[in-house]
């Protein structure tokens, strides 16, 4: 019986793993296209937990927009507001330009950027607001909680600014 001393075995053993590892063992290899490419050219993967924003917390938005009437054809009233075909800054301009001429009223401010006059009109105080919707102008009136403005003071005003404007 011949007798195998462990230096023996621990040089076969490490000369086995050797020959493993540089032949291409199939454990080693990576057939995943991914694992080809460089680390900045691979596909991010997030954890499901990631991959969409948590919205249970989220506040439920009302079932009717303010902007809900960008589908209305130039002219038309809907709500608390009308479409004028035109420019966003030119129509806001116009409009800057008719309400300093509506008697009674008064601009608090403007913000040409958002497109809003603040002012105050029959005791109501509320917003005045030109959106563009692709080749229309939507005009509306606000109330300050962010609702459409309805009440007389603002309905007679959308009125005005629908027939200067040249609403159809």
């Amino acid at each position: 019986m011949s007798h195998v001393s462990p230096g023996r075995i621990a040089l076969i053993a490490s000369l086995a793993a050797t020959v493993a590892l540089t032949t291409g063992c199939g454990w080693f290899r990576k057939d995943n296209e991914s694992y080809k490419l460089s680390g900045e050219a691979r596909p991010l993967e997030l954890p499901p937990e990631f991959s969409h924003p948590d919205t249970s917390g989220a506040m439920a938005l009302p079932g009717q927009s303010v902007m809900a009437s960008q589908t209305a054809r130039p002219g038309t009233t809907v709500s608390a507001g009308f479409v004028v075909v035109g420019n966003r800054d030119e129509v806001f301009a116009r409009i800057g330009q008719l309400l300093g001429t509506v008697d009674g009223l008064q601009v608090a401010s403007s913000a040409q950027l958002l497109g809003s006059y603040d002012v105050s009109y029959q005791g109501s105080n509320f917003l005045v607001r030109a959106v563009q919707t692709g080749e229309t102008v939507y005009v509306s009136t606000i109330d300050p909680r962010g609702v459409p403005e309805t009440g007389a003071g603002a309905s007679a005003l959308l009125a005005t600014l629908k027939q200067s404007l040249g609403g159809q």
